[in-house]
Protein backbone atom coordinates (compact mmCIF):
# COMPACT_ATOMS: atom_id res chain seq x y z
CA UNK A 1 0.00 0.00 0.00
CA UNK A 2 1.09 3.32 -0.95
CA UNK A 3 2.62 5.19 2.22
CA UNK A 4 -0.01 8.03 1.11
CA UNK A 5 -2.93 5.62 1.31
CA UNK A 6 -1.82 4.39 4.51
CA UNK A 7 -1.14 8.07 6.27
CA UNK A 8 -4.94 8.61 5.51
CA UNK A 9 -6.23 4.78 6.65
CA UNK A 10 -4.48 6.03 10.44
CA UNK A 11 -5.75 9.23 10.50
CA UNK A 12 -9.05 8.13 9.75
CA UNK A 13 -8.84 5.49 12.44
CA UNK A 14 -7.34 8.20 15.07
CA UNK A 15 -10.68 9.90 13.85
CA UNK A 16 -12.48 7.40 14.77
CA UNK A 17 -10.87 6.86 18.42
CA UNK A 18 -13.58 10.12 19.41
CA UNK A 19 -16.62 7.02 19.10
CA UNK A 20 -17.37 3.81 20.26
CA UNK A 21 -18.34 1.43 17.82
CA UNK A 22 -21.37 -0.56 19.67
CA UNK A 23 -21.01 -4.46 19.02
CA UNK A 24 -23.76 -7.36 19.95
CA UNK A 25 -23.08 -10.83 20.09
CA UNK A 26 -24.17 -14.37 21.19
CA UNK A 27 -22.45 -16.49 23.93
CA UNK A 28 -20.18 -18.89 22.58
CA UNK A 29 -19.86 -17.68 19.15
CA UNK A 30 -16.20 -17.19 17.92
CA UNK A 31 -16.28 -13.14 17.77
CA UNK A 32 -14.11 -10.36 15.31
CA UNK A 33 -13.57 -7.19 16.39
CA UNK A 34 -13.03 -5.87 12.79
CA UNK A 35 -10.98 -2.18 12.75
CA UNK A 36 -12.15 -1.94 8.66
CA UNK A 37 -8.43 -1.48 7.89
CA UNK A 38 -7.01 -3.43 4.36
CA UNK A 39 -3.25 -2.94 5.48
CA UNK A 40 -1.03 -1.66 8.97
CA UNK A 41 2.08 -0.75 8.27
CA UNK A 42 4.52 -4.12 9.33
CA UNK A 43 6.29 -2.27 12.02
CA UNK A 44 3.52 -0.82 13.66
CA UNK A 45 3.35 -1.62 17.03
CA UNK A 46 -0.40 -3.22 18.11
CA UNK A 47 -1.89 -2.91 21.51
CA UNK A 48 -5.40 -3.99 22.58
CA UNK A 49 -6.58 -3.26 25.83
CA UNK A 50 -10.05 -4.57 27.81
CA UNK A 51 -11.86 -3.70 30.81
CA UNK A 52 -15.87 -3.99 32.17
CA UNK A 53 -15.79 -0.04 32.21
CA UNK A 54 -12.90 0.95 31.17
CA UNK A 55 -10.14 -0.65 28.68
CA UNK A 56 -7.00 -0.37 31.15
CA UNK A 57 -5.89 -3.76 31.13
CA UNK A 58 -3.40 -5.05 28.04
CA UNK A 59 -4.50 -8.05 26.30
CA UNK A 60 -2.15 -7.69 23.34
CA UNK A 61 1.07 -6.43 22.88
CA UNK A 62 2.46 -7.20 18.92
CA UNK A 63 5.68 -4.99 18.22
CA UNK A 64 8.67 -5.85 15.67
CA UNK A 65 12.24 -5.74 17.16
CA UNK A 66 15.23 -6.52 15.33
CA UNK A 67 13.00 -7.43 12.04
CA UNK A 68 10.90 -10.19 13.95
CA UNK A 69 7.47 -10.28 15.20
CA UNK A 70 7.06 -10.87 18.67
CA UNK A 71 3.44 -11.39 19.76
CA UNK A 72 2.54 -11.90 23.16
CA UNK A 73 -1.47 -12.33 24.84
CA UNK A 74 -0.38 -11.36 28.78
CA UNK A 75 -3.92 -11.60 30.21
CA UNK A 76 -4.59 -14.65 31.78
CA UNK A 77 -8.80 -13.95 31.78
CA UNK A 78 -8.64 -14.66 28.13
CA UNK A 79 -5.62 -17.20 27.71
CA UNK A 80 -5.68 -19.15 24.59
CA UNK A 81 -8.89 -17.67 23.44
CA UNK A 82 -7.32 -14.30 21.41
CA UNK A 83 -5.38 -13.88 17.85
CA UNK A 84 -4.31 -10.94 16.46
CA UNK A 85 -4.47 -9.88 12.54
CA UNK A 86 -1.68 -7.84 12.18
CA UNK A 87 -2.21 -6.59 8.48
CA UNK A 88 -5.72 -5.18 9.68
CA UNK A 89 -5.07 -5.28 13.48
CA UNK A 90 -8.21 -7.26 13.82
CA UNK A 91 -9.02 -9.28 17.38
CA UNK A 92 -10.72 -12.62 17.10
CA UNK A 93 -12.18 -13.70 20.27
CA UNK A 94 -13.33 -17.46 20.37
CA UNK A 95 -15.77 -18.94 22.64
CA UNK A 96 -17.24 -15.29 24.17
CA UNK A 97 -18.85 -15.48 27.28
CA UNK A 98 -21.20 -12.69 29.36
CA UNK A 99 -18.13 -12.15 31.33
CA UNK A 100 -16.35 -10.87 28.54
CA UNK A 101 -18.35 -7.82 28.04
CA UNK A 102 -16.92 -4.64 28.37
CA UNK A 103 -14.52 -1.79 26.50
CA UNK A 104 -12.34 -2.84 24.14
CA UNK A 105 -9.51 -0.41 23.02
CA UNK A 106 -7.26 -0.35 19.89
CA UNK A 107 -3.55 1.13 19.66
CA UNK A 108 -1.84 1.22 16.21
CA UNK A 109 1.85 3.29 17.06
CA UNK A 110 3.55 4.07 14.08
CA UNK A 111 4.98 8.21 13.83
CA UNK A 112 1.77 8.65 15.70
CA UNK A 113 -0.82 6.60 17.37
CA UNK A 114 -3.93 5.21 16.25
CA UNK A 115 -7.03 4.72 18.51
CA UNK A 116 -10.41 3.06 18.13
CA UNK A 117 -12.51 1.79 20.82
CA UNK A 118 -15.41 -0.68 21.12
CA UNK A 119 -18.28 -1.94 23.02
CA UNK A 120 -18.79 -5.21 22.95
CA UNK A 121 -22.23 -6.90 24.95
CA UNK A 122 -22.63 -10.39 24.90
CA UNK A 123 -25.96 -12.32 25.32
CA UNK A 124 -27.15 -15.89 26.04
CA UNK A 125 -29.50 -17.47 23.40
CA UNK A 126 -32.65 -16.88 23.96
CA UNK A 127 -34.86 -19.88 25.71
CA UNK A 128 -38.24 -21.37 23.84
CA UNK A 129 -41.32 -19.43 24.97
CA UNK A 130 -43.65 -21.93 26.68
CA UNK A 131 -47.68 -21.90 25.97
CA UNK A 132 -49.66 -23.07 28.92
CA UNK A 133 -53.67 -22.33 29.63
CA UNK A 134 -54.10 -19.87 32.75
CA UNK A 135 -57.59 -20.71 32.81
CA UNK A 136 -58.12 -22.83 36.51
CA UNK A 137 -60.46 -25.38 34.53
CA UNK A 138 -61.75 -26.78 31.51
CA UNK A 139 -65.32 -26.28 30.58
CA UNK A 140 -67.64 -26.86 27.73
CA UNK A 141 -67.10 -23.34 25.98
CA UNK A 142 -63.74 -22.43 24.49
CA UNK A 143 -64.33 -19.14 25.74
CA UNK A 144 -63.97 -19.87 29.29
CA UNK A 145 -61.67 -22.80 29.04
CA UNK A 146 -59.18 -21.33 26.86
CA UNK A 147 -56.75 -18.63 27.82
CA UNK A 148 -53.26 -18.80 26.52
CA UNK A 149 -50.60 -17.52 28.48
CA UNK A 150 -46.94 -17.23 27.08
CA UNK A 151 -43.78 -17.28 29.41
CA UNK A 152 -40.43 -17.54 29.15
CA UNK A 153 -36.95 -17.35 31.21
CA UNK A 154 -36.10 -13.49 31.54
CA UNK A 155 -32.76 -11.79 30.59
CA UNK A 156 -30.87 -8.98 29.11
CA UNK A 157 -32.66 -6.75 26.54
CA UNK A 158 -35.69 -9.40 26.24
CA UNK A 159 -39.25 -9.25 24.51
CA UNK A 160 -42.12 -11.62 25.08
CA UNK A 161 -44.26 -10.91 21.88
CA UNK A 162 -48.10 -12.27 20.23
CA UNK A 163 -48.15 -12.80 16.77
CA UNK A 164 -51.41 -12.85 15.05
CA UNK A 165 -50.73 -14.41 11.27
CA UNK A 166 -47.22 -12.29 10.67
CA UNK A 167 -48.79 -8.84 12.44
CA UNK A 168 -47.32 -8.21 16.26
CA UNK A 169 -50.20 -7.73 18.47
CA UNK A 170 -48.88 -7.50 21.84
CA UNK A 171 -45.25 -7.38 23.37
CA UNK A 172 -43.51 -6.53 26.87
CA UNK A 173 -40.06 -6.39 28.16
CA UNK A 174 -38.53 -5.74 31.36
CA UNK A 175 -35.59 -4.63 32.96
CA UNK A 176 -35.70 -6.80 35.74
CA UNK A 177 -33.99 -10.56 34.28
CA UNK A 178 -34.46 -12.29 37.51
CA UNK A 179 -38.09 -12.11 36.98
CA UNK A 180 -39.91 -14.35 34.82
CA UNK A 181 -41.87 -12.65 31.37
CA UNK A 182 -45.95 -13.18 30.90
CA UNK A 183 -47.80 -12.42 28.32
CA UNK A 184 -51.79 -13.55 28.10
CA UNK A 185 -53.07 -13.91 24.66
CA UNK A 186 -56.39 -11.64 25.10
CA UNK A 187 -58.50 -12.97 22.65
CA UNK A 188 -62.18 -14.69 22.66
CA UNK A 189 -61.84 -17.24 19.71
CA UNK A 190 -57.99 -17.76 19.03
CA UNK A 191 -58.63 -21.21 16.85
CA UNK A 192 -59.37 -18.72 14.09
CA UNK A 193 -56.34 -17.29 13.51
CA UNK A 194 -52.64 -18.62 13.58
CA UNK A 195 -50.82 -17.29 17.02
CA UNK A 196 -46.99 -17.49 17.59
CA UNK A 197 -45.17 -16.32 20.11
CA UNK A 198 -41.57 -14.91 20.04
CA UNK A 199 -39.28 -14.62 23.30
CA UNK A 200 -36.14 -12.53 21.10
CA UNK A 201 -32.74 -10.38 22.20
CA UNK A 202 -30.86 -8.35 20.02
CA UNK A 203 -29.07 -11.18 18.74
CA UNK A 204 -31.30 -14.60 19.09
CA UNK A 205 -35.03 -15.36 19.11
CA UNK A 206 -36.87 -18.67 19.63
CA UNK A 207 -40.46 -18.94 18.41
CA UNK A 208 -44.02 -21.45 19.92
CA UNK A 209 -47.11 -21.73 17.81
CA UNK A 210 -50.03 -22.21 19.58
CA UNK A 211 -51.98 -25.60 19.43
CA UNK A 212 -55.16 -24.39 20.34
CA UNK A 213 -56.50 -27.93 20.29
CA UNK A 214 -54.04 -29.38 22.24
CA UNK A 215 -54.03 -26.45 24.69
CA UNK A 216 -57.93 -25.91 25.41
CA UNK A 217 -60.38 -28.92 25.91
CA UNK A 218 -62.86 -30.06 28.03
CA UNK A 219 -62.73 -32.77 30.40
CA UNK A 220 -63.92 -35.56 27.74
CA UNK A 221 -60.08 -34.08 25.82
CA UNK A 222 -62.40 -32.63 22.99
CA UNK A 223 -61.95 -29.52 21.90
CA UNK A 224 -64.72 -27.34 21.25
CA UNK A 225 -65.40 -24.60 19.26
CA UNK A 226 -67.43 -21.50 20.86
CA UNK A 227 -70.20 -21.33 17.85
CA UNK A 228 -70.70 -25.13 18.76
CA UNK A 229 -70.89 -25.12 21.79
CA UNK A 230 -74.07 -22.65 21.40
CA UNK A 231 -75.96 -25.40 19.29
CA UNK A 232 -75.50 -27.98 22.17
CA UNK A 233 -77.03 -25.42 24.34
CA UNK A 234 -79.76 -24.62 22.40
CA UNK A 235 -80.03 -28.88 21.69
CA UNK A 236 -80.00 -29.68 25.83
CA UNK A 237 -83.20 -26.83 25.85
CA UNK A 238 -85.31 -27.98 23.57
CA UNK A 239 -84.74 -31.45 25.11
Amino acid sequence: IHPALLHLLYCLLCSAGEEVVRLQELEGNTVTIHTGLTGVQSDAHILWFYGPENADIKIVNSLVFKGETNTDYPSERFRDRLQLNRTSGSLTIRNISREDYGVYKLQIITERTSVWSFSVDIYAPVLKPVIRNQAEKHSVTLRESCSPLCSVENGKDLSLSWYEEKERISSISSSDSSERLYLPLNKTNPNYSTYTCVAANPVSSQTTKLNITELCYNSTGKCYHYHLDLVFYLILIEL
